[in-house]
């Protein structure tokens, strides 16, 4: 009993000074007294909670509008709402580009790396900026139409409006969730209890998951409250200790009397003599127990033992590396950390990582060139860092790529990528909402004649699609998917170039190529060619027609997902005729079709249960 007392005692004293060590002298010895002065006092300072919308959206990984107008772009979150309390499909909300999980069933949808943790649920994200710096109060999302996407915000302690940043910036988690699905559509007010944090923002940062949503989520504003002074209670917080540092140096340990010393001395004297049950175990399982832990983890794990630091250190824990749940923490040291256990890695995803300076160029390349002759997949979405010389070290450096992601890396001059033409074995090249110029595309058609999925969605600064679908039709022909998303300039001309050079096509995304017109024959020609079609997008096509649809029930039988969003000359009879002799098909999007109203919908999905068929609606 009495030795039990001297041990919680010499827990206690020692818990004691850690609190002085980590708060002033009159908090660790006064910090009651502190507060018994501060409820005595007769008056406190008001405080006034402040309420903003954002002033501007600074980041975001994807939107459904386009790069050159307002309509279903992030840009619509700044300001006041423009649609709430309606309920409803608008343009002037924020649309993220996909929901569901309809993109992930594709062909040309990547793999997942492994050691992803099953907790990270984002998706997509998007960046705000507010006026004045506040702490926390409250975050309220008007979400307006098929709610539910939300499931993390952060709070930065960067002001994004500052002259002289600070070198460390913090992100803070105010709240997260897993994906849901509301009950209905109807717009709402999403207001979660957050967490209080330390240091005033405007920055926040809102990531999404629309995997479970039955269509696109829509968003119309956000608002932040708080207040200007920190919080008073806040400031007398009881510090948290950690059991597992409760000994600083040799100070503490004298001070407490020499049994606890020579018990730990003892203790570390005989548990070094062995690692237990794990000398018994072959390597080999060794490495497949630990494999199933999160790189964080693994990190830690090294730090038990030499045998265990052996273990997690062995570069095979290390060929796939999912470093994307991580990019608020990640920087050029973690990169450093990293570098000698990654000598043999093959698939590497660092999207969203590295920005505001986290991760510069120069400790991305070294990583490259220390880690990068056996990869085959890179995933840099959003990495605001890359410039031209990272993409030279990439070219250079990995001659095995055969996947490579820039999606949204609008901030990457057009000149870096010309280099992307070295990678001769590259099949998949993802460039969507990139700067990418004709010449350089084309440079890259020249000589990665192996693409067998090529997204070129939202690329504005491409002068003549027509030009580079036909030298991609001639010399890869063995493409698998494209996308040409918001490709406003592809001819009747370039579309029949391009599927007689690449009949192999599974996936094609024409959606909102305004200069595409039916009465061409180009769709029908299209259809024809296109066997083994699984996946057509002809969003917002106004002028797709019965025959059209004929075309595709007699030549397609594969097809999976097909969008018609906005036509005006599909009839119910040519729609019924289709879903009866496509039946592999899943997705059929018919929002905005003129001749197919709410009540045909319905007697579609009855007679077709299978068929999930999308029809928005506007209040």
């Amino acid at each position: 009993m009495f030795p039990m007392l001297t041990l919680l005692s010499m827990f206690y004293y020692i818990c004691l000074r850690r609190r002085c060590r980590s708060g002033s002298r009159g908090e660790s010895l006064g910090g009651r007294r502190a507060l018994v002065d501060l409820g005595q006092r007769s008056t406190l300072p008001v405080t006034v909670e402040v309420e903003q919308y954002a002033k501007e959206v600074l980041d975001f990984s994807s939107h459904y509008g386009s790069e050159n107008s307002m309509s279903y772009t992030m840009w619509n979150l700044a300001g006041v709402p423009n649609v709430y309390p309606s309920s409803g499909d608008f343009t002037q909300t924020a649309v993220f580009r996909t929901y569901g999980r309809w993109w992930d069933q594709c062909v040309s949808s990547p793999a997942q790396i492994r050691r992803t943790p099953p907790s990270f649920h984002s998706r997509d994200f998007l960046e705000l900026a507010f006026e004045e710096q506040v702490y926390p109060t409250a975050v309220e999302v008007l979400e307006t139409y098929h709610p539910g996407a939300v499931v993390q915000i952060l709070a930065c302690s960067l002001n994004p409006f500052t002259q002289n940043p600070p070198a460390d910036v913090r992100w803070e988690v105010l709240w997260s969730g897993e994906p849901t699905k509301a009950m209905n559509p109807q717009a709402r007010q999403f207001s979660p209890t957050i967490r209080p944090i330390n240091f005033p923002t405007n920055l926040l940062r809102l990531e999404v998951n629309s995997s479970m949503l039955e269509y696109y989520t829509e968003l119309d504003a956000v608002v932040l409250r708080g207040v200007r002074e920190r919080p008073i209670l806040a400031l007398y917080k009881m510090p948290m200790i950690d059991i597992s540092d409760l000994s600083d140096g040799e100070e503490d340990l004298s001070e407490t009397g020499g049994a606890l010393c020579c018990r730990s001395a003892a203790a570390d004297h005989k548990h070094s003599l062995g690692n237990g049950y794990f000398d018994k175990l072959p390597y080999e399982l060794i490495q497949v127990i630990i494999s199933h832990l999160a790189v964080p983890d693994l990190c830690r794990l090294g730090q038990c033992c030499k045998l265990l630091q052996q273990h997690c250190s062995d570069p095979l824990q290390y060929v796939q590396l999912s470093l994307q749940p991580y990019w608020s923490r990640l920087n050029d040291a973690s990169l450093a950390h990293l570098q000698p256990r990654c000598t043999l890695l093959q698939r590497l995803n660092m999207s969203w990582c590295g920005n505001r300076g986290a991760v510069t160029a120069a400790g991305f390349c070294s990583f490259i060139r220390s880690c990068g002759m056996s990869l085959v997949c890179l995933e840099l979405s959003c990495c605001h860092f890359l410039n031209e010389m990272c993409l030279e070290v990439i070219c250079a450096t990995c001659p095995r790529l055969q996947e490579l992601d820039l999606s949204s890396c609008d901030r990457l001059q057009p000149q870096a990528f010309t280099h992307i033409a070295k990678l001769a074995h590259l099949q998949r090249l993802i460039l969507y909402r990139t700067k990418i110029e004709q010449t350089a595309m084309l440079n890259i058609l020249t000589f990665c004649i192996e693409l067998k999925h090529l997204n070129l969605g939202s690329c504005v600064m491409i002068e003549d699609y027509d030009v580079v679908v036909s030298l991609l039709a001639a010399r890869c022909r063995g493409l698998v998917s494209l996308d040409l998303w918001r490709c406003r300039n592809l001819s009747e001309r370039g579309l029949a170039e391009l599927v007689a050079g690449c009949a192999g096509l599974e996936e094609l995304d024409l959606g909102w190529c305004s200069s595409l017109h039916s009465s061409s024959g180009c769709i029908q020609l299209l259809c024809r060619r296109l066997k083994r079609l699984r996946k057509l997008f002809l969003t917002a096509n106004r002028t797709v027609c019965d025959n059209d649809l004929e075309q595709l029930a007699a030549n397609c039988p594969s097809l999976e997902h097909l969008d018609i969003l906005g036509t005006r000359m599909v009839s119910p009879a040519a729609v019924r005729r289709l879903l009866q002799s496509c039946p592999r098909l899943r997705l059929l999007d018919v929002s905005f079709c003129s001749q197919l109203d709410t009540r045909t919908v319905q007697e579609l999905t009855n007679l077709f249960p299978n068929i999930s068929i999308k029809k928005s609606f506007t209040q």
